[in-house]
């Protein structure tokens, strides 16, 4: 079975055409190799799980590594301390019970199932000593790694949690820990809203304050894109200019992760066949079928504008009004924007990352509006059939 262009879920390079990581991983690795500890936080769909995936079998050889991710935990997990402790062993224990993580004592392999099991006393304190105890027990250095963390927010637990890693970290040097600890979301973690006590308005709180800024660039250039071209031109034997087309494609997706790999998807599969859907008119093709579907990243996107009304008015002043917007890292909306992929620092100004998220927006705005245009014009010949000179007919 040959190799496909994937856009669900984890990608894995002997089964899905990928974009060489290699360079981004080790930038990554040297971090771990240094005690850092970070959140890798990016857009959604933005190949954060396969880059954690692939880091952990990277670092696997020098180290123990713990990968558990948040994903579907329930609120059950969070509906108080004992249960989110629980939990949490849960999640070790599978990853020891599948060894995914290497060697364990049976030691800690028992403890860790006792610990998980829904009757069991555990809380803050226990676990922070049970992390010691793997730290300290174990043939070499401890890393922890949890994926979507995004949802813990607004669990007062996860903020506890993180202020239980924090204070091990402050102690790193006299007591056992981790080695890193990686976080990985859309959302950076000071800007997870957290009710501090019960009836206040939610807000930005963190004791994350110890995180080593994440600066890798995840997006893919030009030349990663060509890359990948290459190497399926080569298994398929096919007639394509990569130059070319790698351009037309970062042209178009700004190198977002899951744009670039819908576009060759639809390229690979399209029933016109590869001579003509790896040319221009193909590429076109493909990026009028994104514009024109429904998928989880622009449906994403809709819940994000009507959660955060000044970036939907943003990027509505940037569209129809031409508005320049000097980039502020103090700016929430900006902030927000950026975070979620949708907005780019140019020289200072603020504009829309990529062409496919600009023609998407305006073609948004311009049905709200032509909507809303309608609704007017009904309204106002319905008034001027039933009302005149002020009398109802």
């Amino acid at each position: 079975m040959r190799k496909r262009f994937n856009v669900n879920g984890v990608c894995y390079p002997d089964e899905h055409y990928m974009v060489n990581i290699n360079s981004r991983l080790e930038i990554i690795k040297t971090l771990v190799d240094e005690g850092k500890y970070f959140v890798m936080n990016r857009a959604r769909q933005y190949g954060k799980t396969t880059t954690l995936t692939m880091l952990a079998r990277r670092l696997s050889q020098a180290y123990q590594v713990f990968f558990i991710s948040f994903e579907g935990l329930g609120d059950a997990a969070y509906i108080d301390e004992k249960a989110f402790c629980r939990r949490v062993c849960g999640l070790l224990y599978d990853t020891i019970y599948y060894e995914e993580t290497g060697s364990v004592t049976e030691q800690i392999r028992e403890t860790c199932c006792q610990m998980s099991q829904k009757d069991a006393e555990v809380d803050l304190r226990i676990l922070s000593n049970f992390f010691s105890r793997i730290c300290m027990e174990s043939d070499r250095p401890v890393v922890l790694m949890i994926d979507e963390v995004d949802q813990a927010s607004g669990q007062d637990i996860f903020l506890s949690f993180l202020g239980m890693l924090r204070d091990k970290y402050m102690k790193r040097r006299s007591r056992p820990t981790f080695r890193s600890v990686i976080l990985a979301g859309v959302y950076d973690i000071k800007n997870l809203k957290i009710k501090i006590r019960k009836g206040e308005e939610p807000q930005y709180n963190s004791p994350w304050n110890i995180a080593e800024k994440f600066t890798v660039d995840m997006r893919f250039s030009k030349n990663d894109i060509r890359g990948m071209l290459e190497e399926y031109r080569d298994d398929l034997n096919l007639e394509m200019d990569t130059e070319y087309i790698a351009q037309m494609i970062y042209d178009y997706t700004g190198g977002y992760p899951f744009l670039t790999s819908r576009i060759c998807q639809l390229a690979d599969e399209s029933e016109s066949g590869h001579a003509v859907s790896w040319t221009k008119e193909g590429i076109l093709k493909a990026v009028k079928t994104i514009l024109e579907e429904k998928n989880t990243l622009f449906d994403d996107m809709g819940k994000k504008l009507t959660d955060v009304p000044e970036l939907d008015q943003m990027l509505r002043s940037i569209l129809f009004n031409g508005k320049k917007i000097p980039y502020s890292p103090d700016d929430h909306a900006t902030e927000l924007g950026m975070m979620f992929g949708y907005l780019n620092n140019e020289e200072g100004i603020v504009t829309i990352s990529n062409r496919i998220f600009e023609t998407r927006l305006y073609n948004r705005y311009l049905s709200e509006s032509v909507k809303k245009s309608a609704i007017a014009d009904e309204a106002s010949i319905g008034k001027n059939q039933f009302v005149a000179d002020g009398v109802s007919f």
